[in-house]
């Protein structure tokens, strides 16, 4: 006979976190987060359930089977996994864990969730992001983004953090951080209005997109039209 855990009922929905990676709709209409293990070929919204990843019609989260969405309980260890080489590019995720859930010692497994908060890593050069642009690599109908600064956005698909938030929706907040373990510092969340931090990221990536466009521009007058037209 085996003995059963109490069933617990907490006064608030408990708090986890969690590493995804950002992801845009083909469309460019649509934001959300894809996982980096089990069910990371299925992104998901800000506020989601959890199905099982193997075609099972159980509910999830099962309890003899892996379904169901995962965090951990302490923020630290979570950015501890942004360490490892294929996750430098992922965001930390702070979480409402919803509905049903089993508990183990380090985290969660559950069946709804709402992502409150995403904060964003430096960009690969080091710089503070003010951006989320094109990672090269994505679902079907996603793009995978990954964070970057002014300087290294360049001509790639690519949206500022606060129209990321936007285009997420669900009251998510996302913030920069100067790297992954620090702490943000920058607010810029879903808010119909933007405010000086959030206007001066948008124009930094702006005249980002100027300057390659500009740059662009100068070589195809170096090389002048007959060889335009040769290329």
């Amino acid at each position: 006979m085996r003995l059963r855990l109490p069933e617990e009922r907490p006064t608030e929905p408990p708090t986890g976190y969690k590493i995804a990676h950002p992801v845009l709709s083909q469309d460019g209409t649509r934001a959300g987060f894809t996982g980096v293990s089990l069910g990371g070929a299925l992104p998901y919204g800000v506020l989601a359930d959890a199905s099982c990843v193997y075609g099972l019609r159980h509910k999830a989260p099962h309890r003899r089977c892996d379904c169901g969405f995962h965090c951990v309980h302490d923020r630290a260890a979570a950015e501890a996994l942004l360490c490892t080489a294929e996750h430098r590019a992922a965001v930390l995720l702070e979480i409402t864990v919803l509905g049903r859930y089993l508990r183990f010692e380090r985290g969660f497994r559950y069946a709804r969730q709402r992502v409150r908060t995403s904060t964003v890593g430096p960009c690969a050069c080091g710089a503070v992001a003010v951006a989320l642009a094109d990672a090269g690599w994505g679902r079907p109908g996603w793009r995978a983004l990954a964070p970057s600064c002014a300087g290294c956005v360049r001509g790639r698909t690519s949206v500022s953090l606060a129209a990321f938030a936007r285009l997420a929706g669900e009251g998510l907040r996302v913030v920069a951080g100067s790297r992954a373990n620090a702490a943000p510092v920058a607010d810029l969340g879903g808010s119909g209005e933007l405010g000086v931090p959030e206007l001066v990221a948008e124009a930094a990536l702006l005249q980002a997109r100027l300057d390659w466009f500009q740059t662009q521009l100068g070589r195809l007058g170096e090389q002048g039209p007959g060889d335009a037209r040769q290329g």
